[in-house]
Order: structure tokens, then sequence, then C-alpha cells
């Protein structure tokens, strides 16, 4: 598929902060997506191994499991530290080693490489460092994706996806869009579940927000919130930037048709 001269390789790449990120707050899509017949991704920037519960080996092959429940086509993980996710890090380097040392290239070269229609983003504010510091560095990433003389290990032509879709983790953002993801919420619970070592509440573990009592509970509540805003029974909130164009108002209404909303936004 192309446009603009542009060519694409997968319909949709996510970037997570740590493997489980992206199960957790945009799985509905990932898997929405999956059943819709296009091809999906997701690039994990660190190995989570700051995490209080599980080890490298098994967060690996949870990561393996859940991948298969979403039908990815591709599931990468940068090795980014856990911990010390920076949009920075590497850029102290000589000019001649940023190519292999900065994380921002790194990330450039996974964009050039996959070249992805949609490229989905955690978004700006949350309470994880690294989540915040993901969001700058692969924002930052896709800026420098576009920009010829940026160099990356392998090279790889310039490259600039079709849009850019923020997912708010822990904090509540001003969603642009609801995706309807009721059809495939058995599918994302499932993928989240594949994480048992997070998200399972365990006396013997260390207490974490993600393995709490509450945790997969208030998570559906969200989902569940958040497609009362639309008339469905699970949604997942996204932000653009930019504003959005129809082409053809009729048909886009016609095509994303819901039920009347249960709950309505903040009027300022």
């Amino acid at each position: 598929m192309s446009t603009s001269g542009a060519t694409y390789g997968l319909e949709a790449l996510a970037f997570g902060p740590h493997p489980d990120d992206v199960e957790l707050f945009c799985g509905g899509l990932m898997a929405k997506l999956s059943s819709l017949g296009h091809r999906t991704g997701i690039i994990d920037l660190s190995r989570g191994e700051k995490s209080s519960r599980g080890t490298l080996e098994s967060r690996a092959a949870e990561t393996e499991a859940a991948s298969r429940v979403l039908g990815l086509s591709v599931r990468e993980n940068l090795g980014l530290p856990d911990g010390w996710l920076s949009p920075w890090a590497g850029f102290e380097a000589p000019e001649s080693e940023r190519i292999r040392e900065s994380a921002v290239a790194r990330v450039v070269e996974a964009l050039r490489r996959l070249r992805p229609e949609l490229v989905i983003v955690p978004w700006e504010e949350e309470r994880h460092p690294d989540h915040e510091a993901a969001s700058a560095l692969v924002t930052r990433a896709l800026f420098f994706a576009g920009v010829r003389k940026f160099e990356t290990e392998p090279p790889g032509a310039p490259f600039t996806p079709r849009q850019v879709l923020y997912y708010p983790l822990r904090h509540l953002a001003e969603p642009s869009f609801v995706v309807d993801v009721s059809a495939v919420y058995e599918s994302k619970t499932a993928a989240v579940r594949c994480y048992a070592s997070q998200v399972e509440p365990r006396p013997d573990a260390p207490a974490t927000l993600v393995g709490s009592p509450l945790s997969l509970s208030s998570l559906e509540a969200r989902d569940r919130f958040y497609g009362a805003q639309v008339g469905v029974a699970h949604g997942e909130p996204y932000v653009v930037r930019e504003t959005l164009g129809l082409i053809d108002p009729v048909e886009h209404f016609r095509r994303n048709s819901f039920e009347k909303p249960l709950f309505f936004p903040h009027r300022r």
C-alpha cells in the first residue's frame, strides 16, 4: 500500500516501555486490527528487568504467549535499560558512535525497517517516569525517521507514517476518539492474563500496582467507561495531536454508527 510516494509494511505498530504495557492499555486495538486482517506489531523498548516480579525468562515467555493471543505479525524488544529510558540516551556519544548508541536511532531504524501505517505511542502524561520517557523518545524518533541525513545502522530510507495515535495509561486523557473493542475484549483479557507474574495478586510476591487485587477490574472499568461514551460495552481511548479531516462525512458516520452515549465529556 502506498500514498504520497510512501510504501508501507505493517498496518499498525505499537510501542511499549515494558512488556505488558501495550496489552494492558491498547491490547484491544491490536486484537481488533489483527481480527480485521491487518498486520500488526509491538516493539517493547525494555525487557522490564527492574520489575519487582518475575524473571527475564518468565517475562519473555509471557510476552511470546501474549503475542500469539493478539495475532501479531512482529514482536521485537530493543533491550533499552529499564528504569533509564531517555529520549537523550546516547546523544552524549561521539558523532561516529551515535548511530549505534543513541536510543532514538534504534527506534528510527525500527520505524524505517517496518514502515507502519499507524504508530501507537504512550501518552505524554504518566505516573511512571519510563512511560513519559518512552513517549518523548518515540515522538523524537518519529520526527527523525523522516530526516534523510539522520543516520542509522543498518541504514534505512526516510519514512513518515500515515498517522500517530497516543494511548493513555494511568493518567486519563481526553480522547480524540474511542475504538470499540467489545468484540475482541476476551482476547485482550487473555493477552493481559498471559503476564501472570505481573498481574495476578499473590500474597508471597512484592506488592505492585499492576498486581494489586483491583488492578484488572479497574482496567476493565476504564474500558467500560470509555465504551459507554460511545454506546458500546468496551472502548479504548486514543489521542491525536492534529485535527483529523474527513473526505466523505456521510460515509464516515455511516460506517462508524454507534448507539447513544451513556456518559458525556466535560464542557468548558
